[in-house]
This record gives structure tokens, sequence and C-alpha cells, in this order.
């Protein structure tokens, strides 16, 4: 089985990396950036159109306030950034909101920044994809026809990449993201000097159409709520934001002061393209509806059913550049490529964040474990897993996923500032230094005034998105926190139970006597060798046991035994249904039940194949038997190994390998160097 599997396994994510090898691993900046930055950087793409979707309710006389509705925006996210720049240095181990927060407010509102972010990863995942999806089917029909299909496909192909290690992932997915920035950049440039100096019109595909509102004439309050709804849907743009805090033992030395600078250029591109996009939407006269079909009218007729809605940034993009033009293909191509990597940050941030909660007892232990490449390989393909069953669900539809988005970030953004104003407020207590206490009061300032203006934004999210699907993102809240709770104190119940006490106890007296069993079916090479074995043991009694299932082997068995004249006593313990294992596990308790201080011990001969196909054929009668002796109280089992010829294949594949791990080896969290002796396996 291993070399069935290990073949494709090294073709997909590379051969396997020594553990002292992951100080190679750490990025520089410029990779830093497309790796955790990915999902603010593309939110560019959708986050403009999901302002105009909303606004488009009251119809096109609405759109005059995006650029207001972009200011706010732009402030939150200059206040979010200044506030994480506070966070990587404070907190630079990696646990970014969820340390903050378990630290300063206490393991329950930490649990809770914790159900939001993973919940909010796996959303960050499924919009992106299936953002990305329909960006390309702009220029595809095929893609969109098939959205969910190629969504999966794209799920798959990312999932492969970053089990191949964030270093080697983020040099390839970094070239997108750059083509990215650089085309939305020139388009802004390039749209501004044919507006401004060449006074061009330009016209967006949808220019010529007509917004037939759902409400007319909205005002007061209910235009109130449809501006904080826009602005609630505009705010995407800082989804990911957090993962940089999260992400910064991955950066290379001084890892505090690289995350804090990435961090700053993120959010100031991120600025820049936002208010770029809004501006040529309005310049070019972009038209967006929640529901084209019906909404959007052309010559009085509505577009119907086949009509495709593309997105903002595509509907400016060929007004600036042209249909068809080199450029628009160049960025259409590279918006479907960023939104599939923004995905990317969500592969970097779950992973990490799973193994923080994992050593730490929240999440299974396996996701504390790293992988051949150094990644995190079971969270890897757990969030691969959760994105894939949402975007099935909802059917690659981003519009419909993106309202079940934002919450989590925002609940992790408010609850990790108003730790961040604790952890202050502790410091300042003790502080005497006026330097270092002008710095902390400067300090305090941002994240209070972050944590005041996120809060305030969670709260319109969750008035304004709530009947609009918010709801499903709190109940996967409420249930990764009470999974979280449980398996805390599943780990806690185990670990009080397992404890050493201080004194004597009953796992630490020896037993009065030891009874040795030895399953035997008949007499061959392993039986002899579990004999010899057993003999070794020096147990107080020792006995041979065979169960009855086909008569005439029972006596052939019986005859052997007196001619060889084994010393072992032979007990046949009879089985009118021919079970086998049933048989053995009652007459195994009723010795306990005879003796209750005494231990008996269970010897299992076992043979060693060395293919795949040879364990379909033997020892499942064995591992039965270890599975339900597990559970019998004051039973040891015994395998007692015995090497088959193919076996030896097996041992020469294995030396083969030039970082071979020995069955039952662990490699989890941070990676240390291991000793010599402790590398070297001998047959």
């Amino acid at each position: 089985m291993s070399k069935l599997t290990d073949v494709p396994k090294r073709i997909l994510i590379g051969r396997a990396l020594r553990s002292d090898r992951l100080g190679e691993t750490l990025l520089p900046k410029r990779i830093a950036l497309p790796v955790f930055a990915s999902d603010p950087l593309s939110s560019v793409a959708y986050a403009p159109g999901e302002v105009l979707l909303v606004l488009s309710i009251a119809g096109v006389t609405a759109y005059h306030f995006s650029p207001w509705i972009a200011v706010a925006v732009v402030v939150l996210m200059f206040t979010v950034v200044a506030s994480y720049r506070q966070n990587v240095h404070a907190y630079p181990s990696g646990g970014g909101d969820y340390e903050v927060a378990n630290t300063n407010l206490g393991p329950k509102a930490g649990l809770t920044v914790a159900s939001a972010l993973l919940v909010d990863y796996v959303l960050t995942v499924a919009v992106s994809i299936s953002s990305g999806i329909e960006n390309l089917g702009s220029a595809i029909p095929f893609v969109v026809e098939h959205k969910v299909a190629c969504a999966i496909g794209v799920i798959v192909l990312l999932t492969l990449m970053n089990l191949r290690g964030v270093r080697e992932s983020g040099t390839l997915f970094a070239i997108p993201t750059y083509i990215f920035v650089a085309g939305v950049f020139t388009m802004i440039a390039w749209g501004a000097f044919r507006g401004l100096v060449m006074d061009d019109t330009m016209r967006a595909p949808t220019a010529d159409y007509v917004i037939k509102p759902e409400h007319q004439g909205l005002a007061g309050f209910a235009l109130v709520f449809l501006l904080l709804r826009a602005f609630s849907s505009g705010c995407a743009a800082l989804t990911g934001v957090e993962a940089i805090s999260n992400g910064v033992p991955a950066f290379r030395k001084p890892k505090s002061k690289n995350a804090a600078t990435t961090l700053a250029a993120m959010g100031l591109l991120a600025v820049t393209m936002f208010c770029g996009i809004i501006a040529l939407a309005a310049a070019t006269d972009v038209r967006m509806a929640e529901n084209p079909a019906k909404d959007l009218v052309h010559n009085g007729v509505p577009l119907g059913p086949d009509y495709v809605q593309n997105p903002v940034i595509s509907q400016v993009a060929e007004a600036v550049f042209g249909k068809g033009s080199f450029l628009f293909v160049i960025l259409a191509a590279a918006t479907a490529l960023v939104l599939f990597l923004a995905a990317n940050t969500a592969y970097n941030g779950f992973p990490l964040l799973g193994s923080i909660l994992a050593q730490d007892r929240y999440l299974p232990r396996q996701l504390h474990t790293r992988g051949d490449r150094l990644a995190f390989s079971n969270g890897i393909v757990l969030l691969a897993g959760a994105a894939g069953l949402l975007v099935g669900i909802y059917g690659a539809d981003s519009t419909r996923l993106i309202q079940l988005y934002i919450v989590g970030v925002f609940v992790s953004f408010t609850l990790s500032q108003t730790g961040m104003v604790r952890h202050w407020n502790r410091h300042l207590a003790t502080e005497k230094d006026q330097a270092k206490r002008r710095h902390m009061i400067r300090s305090r300032a941002i994240n209070a005034f972050g944590a005041f203006f996120t809060g305030l934004v969670l709260v319109v999210v969750l008035l304004t998105k709530f009947t609009h699907g918010a709801w499903v993102a709190l109940l996967g809240m409420v249930i990764f926190y009470a999974t979280m709770t449980a398996i805390r104190k599943h780990y806690d119940r185990v670990a009080a139970e397992i404890a050493a006490p201080e004194g004597p106890s009953d796992d630490s007296v020896r037993p009065s006597r030891v009874h040795s069993v030895v399953l035997i079916s008949k007499i061959h090479r392993p039986t002899l060798r579990a004999l010899a074995y057993a003999k070794l043991m020096r147990s107080d009694t020792l006995e041979a046991l065979s169960v009855n299932v086909d008569p005439a082997e029972t006596k052939a068995l019986r005859e052997e035994w007196e001619r060889r004249g084994i010393d072992v006593p032979l007990k046949i313990l009879d089985s009118p249904y021919r079970e086998i294992t049933r048989p053995i596990i009652e007459y195994v308790k009723s010795l306990r039940k005879e003796s209750p201080r005494d231990a008996v011990s269970v010897i299992i001969p076992e043979y060693v194949v060395g293919h795949w196909y040879e364990h379909l054929l033997h020892n499942q009668s064995a591992l039965r038997l270890k599975g339900r002796l597990l559970f019998t109280p004051g039973i040891m089992v015994t395998s007692i190994p015995y090497q088959l010829q193919s076996s030896e294949a097996a041992k020469r594949r294995a030396r083969r390998q030039q970082d071979w791990n020995a069955p039952g080896s662990v490699r989890r969290g941070p990676a240390q160097v291991r000793s010599k002796e402790s590398t070297e396996h001998k047959p």
C-alpha cells in the first residue's frame, strides 16, 4: 500500500522535507504580501459590485452615494490596518486575534474569536473561488455553465499546491497577484488620463440599461438602512486583513517589523484600487442589479434569464481598454486568477489557527501535525472539504455566499481590539518609562478607536445582513464553539483520568499473578515463535488457546500438539456458531473475573507482509481481536510479528526513501532539529 500511494503523492506534492529545513520556508515581504494579503487585495474585484448591487434597490439615483460609502470603507480600512500593526508587535507568536482575546478577555472570548475566524476562512475560500469563476466566465462562457464543477476543481488544485508548502505555493501565486495589482493601477491611470486629459467618453456595456428599482423614492430611515447595508457589503474589502497577524511566524526576521510593513502596503494598495474602481464605475455608468433578469431594462424590455451580469471590474475594464483588447484580456485573466488565489489567505490562516487550537486542546491533535512538506496538511484538507461543501450547497453563487460573509471577521476584529485595549491598560499600570508610556497610550488610542468602529460595523452588519444569510454564519460559529468546547472537555477529562498520582495507585501496584494466553490456529513458525516468547516472560501460568471452528482441523491440531510434545497446555474453546472473537473474549474475561487482581497477557502471532494487497488476505482476525481486547480492563495485548519474505521488499523500499519515517513517528508543531541517532532506522 505504501508504494502504491507514495509515488503519486510525491508527484503531486513533492519530496518530504526534513524538520530542520523549516527555516527555509520562511517568507520575505515580497512573497508574504501575495500569500497573506491576496484576499483583501482581490476583494476590490467584487466589493464595489456588492455596493452597487445594494444601491440598485433604490434605482440608479442612489448610485451617487457610492463615493461616500467608499470613503467610509477607506476610513475603516486604515483604522483596522493601524490597529493590527499594534497586534503584530505585541503578539508575534502567530495566535493573532485568538491569542489577543484569549490572553486579555478570557478563554470564552478567545474561543468566540476562533470560531468566527474558522467560519470566515471557510467562507473566504468559497466566496473567492466562486467570484473568480464568475469573472472568468465573462470571457469563457463554458466556465459559468459548469460553475460548481469548475469551482471544486479549483479548490482541489489550490489544495494540492498548498500541500507542497507555504514558500513554494507563495512563490507561484505571487506572479498573478502582482499582475492583477499592476493591471488595476494601469486601468485606473489610463481611465483617469482618458477622462480628465483626453476628455474621452467611456461607457460601460450596461450604460444604456435602465434599473427598475424595487423600492422607488426611498427616504428617511429606509434610505439610511439601505446605505448601511451597502456599506456592510463594501466592507468585504476588509476580509483577510487579520491573516497577517496570524501568520507572523511565517515571516523572515525581524518578523514583527516585516509583518507590520506588509500590513501597511496591503492597506494602501487595497484602498487605492477600491476607490479607483468605484470612481471609474461612476464615470462609465456601470449598472448592476440584484435580479438583472427582471430589474435591468433595455429599450423598455427586461433583459431576461439568459442575460449574464458581468462584475463591475470587467465592465470598467471593457469601457477603459475596449472589449477583447490585449489589456482587457490580461486583466480579466489576472482578476480570475487572483480571486482564486485569494483563497490562499485562508489556506495559510486556517491550518495555522487550527494548529494553535489543537495545541490548546480545542481541536483534534492531528491538526497540530506537520505534513511531509512542513505544512499543516490535515488543516489544509479540512478547509478544502468544508469550502467544497459550501460551494456545492450554494451553487458557487458569490452573491448568495457573500451574505454569509463579514460577520465572522468583524466579530474577531472587535474582540481583538478590545483585548488590545486591556493589554495596554495592564502594561501601563506597571510601566514607569515616560517614552514607553507615551507609545503605549498612542497605541491604546488606536486600538480603542478600532474597537469602537469595528463594533459599530458589526452591529450594522448583523442588522442589515441577518435575514439575508448572516444567520448561517452565526450558526456555524455556534457549532464550532460547541464542538471545540466538547473537544476540550474530552481532552481535559482524559488528562485527569490518566494523570500519574503522587502516591501509590492500582496502576503502579504489581499484579498478584500474570496469566499468559497464546492464541493459535495451527502449528507453524509464527506459533512456535510466539510460544518461545511467552516462555521467556516467566508468567505464573501459560496456556495455548484455540477455537474449535472446524472439528477436523481441531483434531489434527491436538494430534500434532501431542506428537511434538509441546510442554504448554492446549485449551480448545467450542464455538457452535463458528465465531472466533467472541469465545476468546469471553474466556479472557472469565480469567479476570476469577482473579481480579491478576493480569492476563494475550499473545497474538501475526504475519508481516510487504504488499498492499496481502493485507487484505492476512491479519484480519488479529485486528478484530486486538480491537475488542482494547476495551477489556486488565488485559495486556502483545503482537508477535513474523516477517514473510515479501516484507523484505517493503524494507528495501523504505531504505530507498531518503527521508523515511518509521511507522508511528509523529511530526507535529514547530519543527525541531532531530539528533542523528533519532533519524537512524536499523533493520
